[in-house]
């Protein structure tokens, strides 16, 4: 049965450095199960995100309390971990509740001054410790740097945020990066995109635990999507250029100048200098895309910039990155973006602009 959040005190769903264990159903929930989510406080990790992480999950735990049958589900408890002492062993700082000594999920939040390039040996040791003793590893938007350096990505598709996309691709040439999701859910490994994807994973981590109907009640609550938005609809297109292949930069740099409008196979084979098969092949090993999927992605990219920019019809704006089929150009928008054109237009456009 859910919970009408219009009727629901929210300031007492959330008591800082309060125990929720209180007797009663609390205590039998935790008795029966408990989860605790170790948020890790690694250098340069963003505060907001810690802490608003820390009232959704907490929020979440009371709003279960006051679901019919909350005994079966477990408790949630939250805690905060920071490297202490000379060795810099991670250490609890903070726990919202008594809890165990192995956390059941760890999660890397952003940094607002982005991916640092060197690992820290005792972190990445923590983490696969944590791994190995069942915990699932949980990272946003740069924080997948520092779970990247655990080797754990090996072979996996994650995601980051879209802007660091090149960047990881190269320094973990063994993971495939999907930044058009904003989250992936791979079990035991769940990433999440930009800096705010924090409420897209605290909300993916109250489904698996609490069920949907208290993870739509958080949602509602606190005015926030539940899982389904995809960060394609906000990525603009960030193109694998660090991977060396000269050949195959030539015509990248070609695609770009022409703005995807010249795509026919022998002339970009020719910028590279390479016999066709062989282009088509090295391509899409240096770029990650096949030459169809790129430059419909940057045709794409150039026309949600007209379309949150100008006031031009969407049809025009087809034909002005490269399409003569209107019709072609809606799907295939709709299908890089997750959204059709009208309804990109309708939740990004610049309000004020002045129609062409």
């Amino acid at each position: 049965m859910a919970i009408d959040l219009l009727l629901v005190d929210f300031g007492a769903l959330y008591q800082p450095n309060a125990s929720h264990i209180s007797g009663g159903d609390d205590k039998d929930r935790v008795e029966n199960d408990m989860i605790e989510i170790a948020i890790i406080m690694y250098h340069g990790a963003q505060q907001a995100a810690v802490l608003g992480m820390t009232d959704l999950l907490l929020a979440a735990d009371r709003i279960a309390t006051a679901v019919p049958s909350s005994a079966s589900t477990p408790a949630l408890v939250v805690s905060h971990w920071a490297a202490e002492g000379s060795e810099g062993a991670l250490m609890r700082v903070y726990s919202s509740a008594p809890c165990g000594t192995t956390p059941s999920i760890c999660i890397l939040p952003p940094a607002l001054d982005g991916p640092r390039d060197e690992a820290d040996p005792v972190m990445t040791r923590w983490l696969q410790d944590r791994h190995a003793d069942g915990a699932v590893l949980a990272s946003i938007c740069s924080g997948a740097f520092v779970l990247g350096a655990t080797g754990l990505f090996d072979d996996r598709i994650v995601t980051t945020h879209w802007t660091y996309e090149d960047r990881f691709r190269g320094r973990f040439p063994r993971t495939a990066v999907d930044t058009d999701r904003i989250v992936i859910d791979d079990g035991d490994i769940i990433t999440a995109g930009g800096v705010m994807a924090w409420t897209d994973l605290c909300m993916t981590i109250i489904a698996r635990f609490l069920g949907d109907t208290v993870m739509m009640d958080v949602a509602r609550g606190f005015l926030i999507d539940p899982p389904g938005r995809e960060q394609s609809y906000y990525s603009g297109f960030s193109p694998h250029t660090g991977h060396k292949d000269e050949a195959i930069l030539k015509a990248q740099r070609f695609l770009h100048e022409s703005e995807g409008k010249i795509v026919d196979v022998p002339t970009l084979a020719a910028k590279a200098g390479l016999e066709d098969r062989t282009f088509l092949r090295r391509f899409q090993k240096a770029t990650g895309h096949t030459t169809t999927e790129y430059w419909q992605r940057l045709r794409v990219s150039n026309a949600k910039t007209k379309m949150r920019d100008t006031g031009l019809p969407i049809d025009q704006i087809g034909w002005q990155v490269g399409y003569t089929d209107t019709s072609a150009f809606r799907k295939v928008f709709n299908r890089v973006v997750g959204l059709s054109p009208s309804d990109y237009r309708r939740r990004f456009a610049i309000r004020d602009r002045t129609p062409e």
